[in-house]
């Protein structure tokens, strides 16, 4: 799995941090996404698949 983040499009809600708080942060100043693992174990990707519909700006991108 490969995850991809476009930090232009993020909104800071913080919603793939609640959904998949090992792989997402947000940065204290705005808000915007962290990614903390781009290539998570494949026991995570329910989580991160969560994450990037959660997501109200679509700013999450999951490959397999």
């Amino acid at each position: 799995m490969k995850i991809t983040i476009d930090e232009d499009r993020c909104v800071g809600a913080g919603q793939c941090v609640l959904a998949a708080a090992e792989v997402f942060d947000q940065r204290d100043e705005d808000g915007i996404v962290v990614l903390l693992d781009p290539t998570p174990p494949q026991e995570l990707l329910a989580q991160v698949q969560d994450a990037a519909t959660r997501c109200p700006a679509l700013a999450i991108e999951v490959e397999k």
